[in-house]
């Protein structure tokens, strides 16, 4: 198969960032690749936290570190001091690989799977700020009530498998093992409801009887799938939960700062062309709103949600 050259023109999707932004406490600001902030006015938890996107040549032939440099002018940037907890949503490089110094800075529990306590151990954290999640089982932060459902990566997995030992930057990249995968299903002491789906992949009848009324929906190698594959995820993440919002994520190049305007992976790894056009027809056909984040800017999806049913 002959691949396109190039990367999708994300100006031709300038109408679909439009989530609407935070007017109030509560907020959600998309930092990147599955980062997510959600903050209440009170306390916050955040996905992920990768702020260090080093670059291709480096992450395929060289080895990686958290910068720290960029992890703080980050979370300067996007207003944070202070974290209840960080969950990498899996632990390949582009989501855990700074995850212990975003909790070390923040004063965070690190909540994962046995592969991400072991991120945590080699960043350093002690045993105290990391949390081992049960699937299934609700943990309280603040104001907002995670829990962990067991999910799987979007195929193909470059890293498959778990995280055995401590994984002491600097290190190849491949250290940084897939692990555990999971669904984060969200919901605030206020009401508010949301599924946090930080890789295109799913476990079938996994999320059957949650519900969420927004979904941030990874879609990292979706456009490269074939589209009955496309037609599942969104029905075993989207429409298992019956949301009424979609928020795009884990679309952008993460080899580039994040100093620098986002932009689309190329379509030699991704195409968000096809991810839009496939799923913009089922949220049309389902009266779903479907939306891309805004990289920074505080968005409240919850605010003006289209009616039930």
């Amino acid at each position: 198969m002959r691949l396109k050259p190039g990367r999708p023109d994300l100006s031709r999707y300038a109408d679909r960032f439009d989530v609407p932004p935070a007017s109030g406490p509560f907020g959600v600001t998309f930092l990147g690749v599955a980062s997510l902030l959600l903050d209440d006015g009170e306390s916050a938890v955040l996905t992920d936290g990768f702020f260090s996107r080093p670059s291709l040549p480096r992450v395929a032939l060289g080895r990686i570190a958290p910068d720290a440099a960029r992890i703080d002018a980050a979370l300067r940037r996007a207003g944070v001091d202070r974290l209840e907890a960080v969950l990498p949503v899996h632990t390949h490089f582009d989501h855990a690989m700074d995850s212990a110094v975003v909790a070390g800075r923040t004063g965070a529990v690190l909540v994962g799977g046995a592969s991400t306590a072991h991120v945590g151990r080699g960043g350093g954290l002690p045993e105290d700020r990391i949390r081992l999640a049960v699937p299934g089982e609700p943990m309280t932060y603040g104001g907002w009530t995670l829990t962990l459902v067991e999910s799987h990566h979007c195929p193909p997995d470059r890293y498959p498998g778990v995280i055995t030992e401590p994984v002491v930057p600097p290190v190849r990249t491949a250290a940084y093992r897939c692990g555990e995968a999971w669904s984060i299903l969200v919901s605030h002491a206020s009401g508010r409801t949301a599924l946090l789906q930080g890789s295109a992949g799913f476990r079938r009848g996994a999320l059957a009887g949650r519900r969420a009324d927004v979904v941030y929906l990874g879609v990292g190698q979706l456009g490269v799938q074939p589209e009955e594959y496309v037609r599942t995820y969104w029905a075993e993440t989207v429409e298992a939960v019956g949301a009424r919002r979609v928020v795009l994520t884990h679309w952008d190049d993460f080899f580039r700062p994040l100093d620098r305007p986002l932009r689309a992976l190329p379509y030699a790894g991704d195409d968000l062309d096809v991810t839009l056009r496939v799923l913009g027809g089922l949220a049309a056909d389902q009266g779903v709103a479907l939306h891309l984040p805004t990289l920074w800017r505080r968005e409240d999806p919850w605010s003006d949600l289209p009616p039930a049913g």
